[in-house]
């Protein structure tokens, strides 16, 4: 059901350059391991982009909306206007991505992968085989035909990035509604109850969340989806942006292009495009732990270790944007520091 590019192997990282930067970590006037997380950061690019001196310096940031029609049954403290609202913040440079893409230096594309939107919104990709999905707690969100359509959306993205030869991309998104689809995604992928993958999303209170996880159950009840694979997820719960950021993902590390992951929705399609291609795996970098509450689970069944941990909620792709000066001045020291002979420093065999 799924289009068949996504299963194609990943590149391999390259071991030769993997170890001389473990090497070189070892040589630089420091105390072995000094650096912590900032060394293995500099090692793990290194391998991934198959040179002696990695680089976080073009970051493009792409963001997916789409619109879900389980807003109906009232699991969002938004409504749903506000995601081709938001559009049009992102693409004006009002939105939070957009201050931090500015502050990167880095290119911001916006992506109407399925919202209700109408007419093109300016500023914004129109590449949707749909406006918003079905109300999943009714029917199947989606029919395999638009699932494939995200998919090669999110392709299609990448495709449009890679000319300026990213070092890394950042995937974000926007969708009122869309914790609800990737919540009740991640408890059907592994197998668990709604009520511990469920959070407040974009505001709830207590009885909110409540009402949203009752009915995530009902829903993975209803379409027999605990444990199914990720093609019959997608199609009974899935949303169209999340579709397109799972198929970003893979398209990415098939172009040997590491993702900086960010929250929950993001971890999300992260973790469906593991299960699809698992040779992306050593592609995902993920930037921060976000407060929606099944992060943790989904960060767990990654086997990740996020680089942050703010209390961030935002989405966008506002907390991989927060964590690239750390990768940015992890590549700096790997590259610019002296080693103890060019410093003629003894070092602790000396």
């Amino acid at each position: 059901m799924l289009p068949d590019w996504v299963h194609r192997k990943c590149p391999s990282i390259s071991g030769v350059h993997r170890d001389a930067a473990r090497l070189r970590q070892g040589e630089l006037t420091k105390p072995a391991g000094a650096l912590g997380r900032l060394e293995d950061l500099a090692i793990a690019l290194s391998g991934l982009q198959h040179t002696d001196r990695p680089r976080a310096a073009r970051v493009p940031v792409i963001v997916f909306a789409g619109d879900h029609g389980v807003v109906a049954q009232g699991v969002s403290a938004y409504p749903q206007a506000v995601t081709i609202a938001m559009m049009t913040n992102f693409a004006t440079g009002g939105a939070a991505i957009s201050v931090l893409a500015r502050e990167l230096g880095s290119t911001l594309e916006v992506v109407d992968a399925g919202t209700l939107a109408g007419a093109p919104v300016a500023g914004v990709v129109t590449d949707k085989p749909r406006g918003g999905t079905r109300d999943f707690s009714r029917e199947r969100a989606l029919e395999p035909s638009e699932v494939r359509f995200a998919f090669d959306c999110g392709k299609r993205a990448v495709a449009r990035a890679a000319p300026a030869s990213p070092d890394l991309l950042i995937l974000g998104e926007m969708g009122i509604g869309n914790t609800t689809s990737a919540a009740a995604m991640a408890a059907a992928l592994l197998n668990t109850g709604a009520g511990a993958m469920t959070g407040r999303g974009s505001g709830l209170d207590a009885a909110g969340r409540e009402h949203k996880a009752r009915l995530i159950d009902g829903a993975l009840a209803q379409h027999g989806i605990a444990g199914a694979p990720p093609e019959q997820i997608f199609c009974a719960v899935g949303g169209l942006e999340i579709a397109a950021l799972t198929g970003a993902v893979i398209a990415s590390a098939q172009s040997g292009i590491p993702v900086l992951v960010d929250g929950f929705i993001v971890s999300v399609a992260a973790l469906m495009a593991s299960r699809i291609n698992p040779s992306c795996n050593p592609f995902l970098i993920f930037a921060h732990r976000s407060a929606e509450q099944g992060h943790r689970l989904v960060l767990a069944a990654l086997n990740a270790q996020p680089l942050l941990d703010l209390d961030l909620r935002l989405g966008e792709g506002s907390g991989a944007a927060v964590a690239v000066p750390l990768l940015r001045l992890a590549c700096a020291l790997h590259n610019g520091m002296a080693t103890f002979a060019e410093a003629a420093v003894p070092d602790r065999s000396a």
